[in-house]
């Protein structure tokens, strides 16, 4: 793709020119999801009064719907309309559902009255309108980051061709700057939204990341005539299905005793195939039968396309195969989520019964607290960019210094520890409120700094460092090409299962925990009398069973092979490219 430059001949689409469109995109998104997320809990509790348990649930839930929504927004993409399209439109969705929780959180109405300070009258919870005006603004911002999720990753990825010999930037330097641009976003909202949101007014402090997303949608548009758009190459889910039926009606027939002898069609391929070709792989050989040509098959003419659902090329199957292969180390990302989950809603609580103080006049606010989370996280990916890369690239000849499958290892590592401080960090902050007389004083501050809390909070900041980049890395590259917004769908969809796998765990912990006179793991009214430690070494034991599960898939896992096209047209001499890629 190819553009006039001035009239001194032409100059590429796409490249590092392309990234400040697309950040400004991803920066703006998560400004407005984050810094509202980051003290939703505070917003349900404290504005529309919601008993804690309800609004641990609604904040996990919001997440794992917002998780969910990007498979529609991957499937529209890469059938139909494109990455930048399903971009923009979804941006707009996203614009008019913060539009609309900005004028929940302004005008009195769509919320209940204030509690009466300084009586013990219960507070009128948010009713049905006004719960109902919360839910479709969360719905509407839940639908636009379903387009904006699985695309603008995939779509950053897509301007840097690295088929190109003169290209430097490599795919995995993206992921890293990808996640260091959105972790920055995560500061400013959790630092400067959070204290606009506790301190001014929840109209102001959802009114600035709406404003913002305005402007992005207006610059990201901008700069189309700079970007490499990739045509959509047919829905990728009709494929799969298609390999899968012409596999069933095929089932009786022997494999064939060679597998070149399996039905190859480059120039049916061309369009999903533009990078290279998918090699045969001996695994799941049943899929195989897809390919295989009977005589029926042979009857087609010169030049005539075959019926996909009797017969299909290697180069389809093996991306049936490809999806296969990744599902177990999908599936091993869903509990990390959950872990990193809490951090949203109970080490909130917690925070807001400790002393957030810095000074006499100014303290902390609890949701800012993720602060840590986040610089943590942007720590690790500087250092793991600039230092841990080229220090183990010369141990093992790896480019990007470590396979992504280590990189996530590391980080369920990390993740486990995580869980198991804050399990005693826990203890230490009930027993602090013991000591000072204020078990049974739930609104009061316990003396204990809030500060305690930082190791779990920068623990999970460091495994997402490790784990949630290596699994975008692991995606992109493990997917087949022409499947690449639906492989980032898949990354969001482990978010969506570990949000919702969140709700389940609170909810059924607090079900069977619950005791004669109120007692519970996960208390409503007072956390300081439930065993919230307990919840947190439960989170770890879960843990370390799928860190063991983890490592089973990886060492089981096949990496995709792929014969790779040169620049001018042919195919890379020896045909496979596997192991210096990952």
């Amino acid at each position: 793709m190819m553009e006039k430059k001035g009239g001194h001949g032409t100059r590429k689409k796409g490249g590092l020119i392309t990234m400040p469109f697309i950040f400004a995109n991803e920066v703006s998104e998560k400004l407005a999801v984050v810094g509202f997320t980051a003290n939703m809990i505070s917003y349900l509790t404290t504005e529309l009064h919601m008993p804690l348990t309800k609004a641990a649930n609604t904040v996990t839930n919001f997440g794992g719907t917002s998780s969910l929504t990007p498979l529609l927004g991957a499937f529209l993409s890469d059938a139909f309309v494109g990455r930048f399209w399903t971009v923009t439109v979804a941006s707009i969705i996203y614009q008019i559902g913060m539009m609309l929780l900005t004028l929940s959180a302004v005008l009195p109405q769509l919320r209940p009255p204030p509690c009466k300070v300084g009586t013990h009258q219960v507070c009128q919870e948010a009713d049905f309108g006004q719960q109902a005006i919360l839910y479709i603004s969360l719905l509407l911002a839940a639908l636009g980051s379903g387009g904006i999720r699985p695309c603008v990753v995939a779509f950053g990825a897509d301007q840097f061709d690295e088929t190109d010999p003169k290209q430097n930037t490599k795919t995995w330097n993206y992921f890293n700057w990808y996640y260091f641009v959105m972790g920055v976003s995560f500061i400013v909202a959790v630092t400067v939204l959070v204290y606009i949101q506790d301190n001014v007014g929840w109209g102001l402090g959802l009114g600035v990341p709406t404003i913002a997303m305005f402007i992005s949608v207006v610059t990201f548009i901008g700069g189309y005539p700079l970007y490499r758009n990739l045509n959509p190459s047919g829905s990728p889910f009709t494929r799969l299905v298609q390999v899968m039926v012409a596999a069933y009606r095929k089932r009786k027939l022997p494999m064939v005793s060679d597998p070149k002898l399996l039905y190859q069609n480059d120039e049916l391929d061309a369009s999903i195939s533009l990078s290279g070709k998918l090699l045969h792989t001996k695994h799941m050989k049943f899929f195989d039968k897809a390919a295989i040509v009977t005589e029926e098959d042979k009857q087609l003419k010169y030049g005539e396309a075959p019926n996909l659902w009797r017969l299909n090329t290697v180069h389809r199957v093996e991306e049936l195969k490809s999806v296969v292969r990744m599902g177990p180390i999908w599936a091993a990302g869903i509990l990390l989520i959950t872990a990193y989950a809490q951090q949203s809603t109970f080490s909130l609580v917690q925070a807001k019964t400790m002393d957030r103080h810095l000074s006499k006049s100014f303290q902390v606010p609890a949701g800012s607290m993720s602060v840590f989370t986040y610089s943590t996280m942007l720590l690790t990916i500087a250092f793991y960019d600039r230092i841990f890369i080229p220090v183990a690239r010369h141990f093992t000849g790896l480019d990007r210094g470590i396979s992504f499958l280590r990189r996530m290892g590391i980080g369920f590592v990390i993740s486990i520890l995580a869980t198991l401080v804050a399990g005693f960090i826990e203890v230490k902050r009930k027993n602090a409120a013991m000591a000072s007389g204020l078990i049974d004083h739930p609104h009061s501050t316990i003396p204990i700094s809030a500060f305690w809390l930082v190791p779990q909070y920068s623990l999970h900041g460091m495994a997402e460092a490790f784990m949630s980049i290596g699994h975008l890395e692991f995606f992109y590259d493990q997917a087949p090409e022409s499947m690449r917004s639906t492989a980032m769908a898949l990354f969001w969809l482990a978010i969506c299962f570990g949000n919702y796998l969140s709700s389940l765990l609170v909810s059924m912990v607090h079900k069977f925990t619950a005791g004669p006179n109120g007692s519970n793991w996960l208390r409503n009214d007072n956390l300081s009398k439930g065993k919230l430690e307990y919840f947190y070494w439960l989170l770890t034991l879960l843990q370390v069973l799928n860190f063991i599960y983890y490592l089973c898939c990886a060492k089981l896992y096949t990496f995709k092979p792929i014969q790779i096209k040169s620049k001018e047209g042919g195919s890379s001499e020896g045909g496979m490219e596997l192991a210096n890629r990952v």
